[in-house]
């Protein structure tokens, strides 16, 4: 008899529940990853979570066979993948670790009750969050609207469970089912393969989550108060890809930073430190969204913005998708996003607000772009982000709050270094140009060796127009009459 041991966003041996639970039972173990799409429709993973996906699985394989197993590859429906290893090899047990997204809920709950149906004992457990989404409610027992509530909630449900290692050994059949192969997947592009960028930038898998973590955590937790929104230094953890994959835990994250804190500082919660775990509690506030709310992805949660009227200028979103729209902060984030798969959180506040308020371009058309751009697209974090920014969602930025791309970039890259690292056509204007050269004078731009409409684009709207007109359409939205 066998337990089958089913990965999914839990693709690490530390801190994995259901691993330690199919472990300790003492039974041989059949780790596997079904590459099982078909329900997720639109929101199957993208470009770049697909290249992730595939270093993610080369990674844990090693891992696992380092432990004397093997990870076995499968491709297909869950239910009828998992049915197939029953009959071949006698499972009497079947663990994973829950997911959140909508079809996922709803095809686990089906497969769970099947297998309970043949006797078959099937259970799930908590590897990705640091509370389950129905454990944190309000005094009424009902989902928070608002983070910093919930924020509280969170921290007066106490400690977060502790770590357990990942096991010495994962017991093994004689003969292992048959797998696939990774490369036949076809997650790495190849023609054209664009994905050099992504490769100098990242590296997939557990050792290199533990690798950040620690790095992080050994100075510049400290200062991410003071540092995070500056995208010209590194300021963060970039740990989010690493997460989304659950390569790494937030248990381990909250863990690691606590006690770095007190070895540090004495306190378990220096004003970085706190900051960042706040962060950290975004992420956890999004997928209670998610979790409580299923449509966020596609619908806003403020109805009223479900007629509004948005834009549907094709040459303004190609623009902007380029980083061609001649706001430097702007053009510097999306460019980042292309080659690395990867964009500062400071610059995408500010990238998003520009295409829902400066280009009035409907919020899902970028979250659907960010979902296949981003290495770390995460269904529940992207969605939120995206409907904050919008005004549309929960805990919303308020309509009237329309980031100035010139004043933010002025303010968070003062000296140019992270326009001039992504935007290297003017990198030789002055540092009180380079977020506004089309302010610069003839002269100056001719001595940095620009000539705006040719090496750089002119500003594709007046900003202070569009935030007049957006302002005008939101406060039409609030009188009720559609944003028209």
């Amino acid at each position: 008899m066998t337990t089958l041991l089913w990965l999914r966003r839990d693709l690490r041996l530390a801190d994995n529940p259901a691993l330690d639970a199919a472990v300790a039972i003492g039974r041989p173990v059949i780790p596997v990853y079904i590459c099982d799409d078909a329900d997720a429709g639109e929101w199957s993973p993208g470009g770049a979570s697909r290249w992730w996906l595939h270093g993610s699985l080369s990674a844990l394989s090693s891992e696992i066979e380092a432990r004397g197993n093997r990870l076995i590859l499968k491709t297909g429906p869950a239910e009828a993948v998992i049915n197939e290893l029953i009959s071949e090899t006698g499972i009497a047990s079947v663990y994973w670790n829950r997911r959140y997204e909508p079809w996922a809920r709803r095809r686990d709950e089906k497969i769970k009750t099947a297998l309970k149906g043949k006797g078959i004992d099937a259970r799930s457990f908590n590897a990705g969050l640091l509370r389950e989404p129905w454990s944190i409610t309000t005094h009424k027992g009902e989902p928070y609207k608002v983070f910093t509530p919930f924020w509280k909630a969170l921290r007066a449900s106490g400690v977060p469970e502790q770590l357990k290692p990942a096991p010495q050994q994962i017991p093994a059949l004689n003969d292992f089912a048959k797998s696939d192969d990774l490369n036949s997947w076809g997650l790495i592009p190849t023609k054209p393969d664009w994905a050099s960028g992504l490769r100098d930038a990242w590296t997939p898998g557990e050792d290199a989550a533990q690798s950040r973590l620690h790095d992080f955590t050994g100075a510049a937790v400290f200062n991410y108060q003071d540092k995070r929104n500056l995208p010209g230094v590194s300021g963060t953890s970039r740990l989010s890809p690493h997460l989304h994959f659950g390569e790494i835990g937030p248990r381990q994250v909250w863990h690691t930073v606590i006690a770095s804190a007190l070895a540090q500082t004495g306190s378990p919660m220096p004003r970085g430190a706190e900051t960042y775990l706040s962060e950290i509690a975004w992420r956890e506030f999004s997928y209670h969204l998610l979790f409580h709310f299923p449509e966020l992805p596609l619908k806003p949660l403020r109805t009223e913005f479900s007629d509004f009227l948005w834009s549907n200028d094709r040459n303004a979103l190609s623009a902007w998708q380029r980083g061609a729209t001649g706001f430097p902060i702007v053009d510097a984030g999306m460019r980042e996003l292309w080659t690395t798969g990867w964009m500062h959180n400071r610059v995408r506040m500010i990238v998003a607000s520009f295409l829902v308020k400066d280009l009035l371009i409907d919020w899902q058309t970028g979250e659907k772009w960010f979902w296949d751009t981003l290495v770390d697209a995460d269904l529940a974090s992207n969605a939120a982000s995206w409907q904050w920014v919008a005004g549309c969602g929960a805990d919303a930025a308020p309509y009237f709050r329309i980031f100035n791309p010139t004043i933010q970039g002025t303010k968070f890259d003062p000296d140019g270094t992270y326009v001039r690292k992504w935007v290297p056509e003017i990198s030789k204007l002055p540092d009180k140009l380079i977020h506004a050269p089309w302010t610069a004078k003839p002269i100056e731009l001719a001595e940095a060796g620009v000539e705006l409409g040719r090496d750089y684009p002119a500003p594709i709207v007046d900003h202070a127009m569009a935030r007049n007109r957006a302002l005008e359409k939101y406060k039409l939205l609030k009188a009720g009459k559609n944003g028209n």
